[in-house]
């Protein structure tokens, strides 16, 4: 049976057809998928526009047609093709500073160091976290008002069974205005036996702290008031902790942080500070952690985290 061989030329140009329409499919869909999120901003709100060439125009949307929105902002008013914007950032407007500059939320806004803020995950973002390089965690909102989270220790040499477990569930109580309040305990689990002996001895112990907290203030300023109470062995102190924090953004990519904890019964307070790096889905803390004693080890001891959010 004969065999039909196509010129090498209608080869080229029915592959570059195939490709022409399925670029334009992908573009269709790519419009549909914009026109979806298309809106007008509510009050206290602005919009970053990101176009398909890489460039950001930052206003707000004042009127939508079939192919084009019109932005308006610091520059006046300029007619956009929906066909060229590839994403829509809705977000305050006190978040974009006067230099035309975006502060993107913090990364990292639901916790200190350890201890945590009242401000909870939305539902479906969470974020990977590594403490001292040992200590791998994860956190995910289940829904704006509930997270759960956890995480392990990965000590070298270490057998699975006697390495360090943790949990962090936490429950958004309510947030009014500048103010956030959340329950939330950390659960860990630590083995009785020493980790780097093969001896075995009794089980392992269920410790932690349950939390009571709140946060009052703006994202790039706030101040963190908290309660918490031991437990160990199932029984809960009479006494709570004391936990006082807060953070102040200096720029776009950096703020300072500290955490401090007063124990019950205990003369000297634990402290912390330190700087905290920003990115749009990143964050890095280098803090300094000491006792308030007349043995303080000057200037203290080096702490640091990575967070990458999703």
């Amino acid at each position: 049976m004969p065999q039909c061989k196509f010129p090498k030329a209608v080869v080229i140009l029915m592959c570059l057809a195939l490709m022409a329409i399925a670029l334009n499919q992908a573009n269709a869909q790519d419009t549909r998928h914009i026109k979806g999120e298309l809106k007008i901003p509510e009050q206290g709100h602005k919009q970053i526009l990101i176009l398909a060439d890489g460039s950001r125009m930052i206003g707000a949307i004042t009127e939508i047609s079939e192919n084009e929105v019109i932005l308006t902002g610091d520059f006046g008013e300029t007619k956009i093709p929906i066909g060229s914007i590839k994403e829509i950032k809705d977000v305050e407007a006190a978040s974009i500073k006067g230099d035309g500059d975006y502060w993107f939320p913090d990364p990292n806004r639901t916790r200190l160091y350890f201890g945590p803020t009242g401000y909870m995950l939305d539902r479906g973002k969470g974020y990977f976290a590594d403490f001292y390089l040992f200590f791998p965690g994860f956190a995910y909102g289940l829904t704006n008002n509930i997270s759960i989270g956890g995480g392990m220790s990965i000590f070298p040499g270490v057998d699975f069974d006697k390495q360090i477990f943790f949990f962090t569930p936490k429950i958004g109580v309510g947030n009014w205005n500048k103010l956030g309040v959340a329950a939330a305990a950390i659960i860990v689990r630590v083995p009785v036996v020493n980790i780097f002996e093969d001896e075995e001895d009794e089980s392992s112990k269920w410790v932690g702290v349950l939390f009571g907290t709140g946060t009052y203030g703006s994202q790039n300023a706030h101040a963190t008031f908290g309660l918490g109470y031991g437990f160990a062995a199932g029984e809960l102190a009479d006494k709570p902790a004391v936990l006082l924090g807060g953070q102040l953004r200096t720029s776009r990519r950096m703020a300072l942080v500290t955490e401090n904890w007063i124990f019950p019964e205990v003369d000297n307070p634990l402290v912390s500070y330190g700087v905290r790096f920003l990115g749009e889905g990143l964050s890095v803390d280098l803090a300094l952690v000491n006792v308030l004693s007349e043995d303080a080890i000057f200037p203290g001891l080096p702490y640091i985290d990575f967070v990458w959010s999703f």
